[in-house]
Formats: C-alpha cells, sequence, structure tokens
C-alpha cells in the first residue's frame, strides 16, 4: 500500500505525519531516519486497527470522488 505522508524540519529534526490515518506521526534526526520511522508507525497503527476490528462484520467499498 501507499500512503501519502506530511514531512517537516523542526528544531530536532524532522516530524512526519500520515493525514490518511488520523493521529498517526513519528519524527526522526534526519529525513531517512524520520520516514523509516512512519512506515513502522503505518504498520503499527494498521495492525492496531485490524486487531480491534477483527471480530467486526465490515465491509470496504470504493468511491469516486
Amino acid at each position: 500500500m501507499k500512503y501519502k505522508v506530511v514531512l517537516r524540519e523542526s528544531e530536532e529534526g524532522f516530524s512526519v505525519s500520515c493525514p490518511g490515518l488520523p493521529g498517526c506521526w513519528s519524527q526522526g534526526k534526519t529525513e531517512e531516519e524520520a520516514l523509516a520511522n512512519i512506515r513502522e508507525a503505518i504498520r503499527e497503527y494498521l495492525e492496531a486497527r485490524n486487531a480491534v476490528m477483527k471480530d467486526q462484520e465490515t465491509r470496504e467499498v470504493e468511491v469516486l470522488v
């Protein structure tokens, strides 16, 4: 899967968030470290979401915007 992320330089390095996954953010001293960290944060976010939704009946549909 591909997710767009927002990368911002800060006094401490770089902060990065994933707008498509509310609350999913990370940081790093370098751009490369921040991007590696957000990859892991996205994986953990999706694993947690899947665990919560495991026993719920859901459907996925695509909508055109």
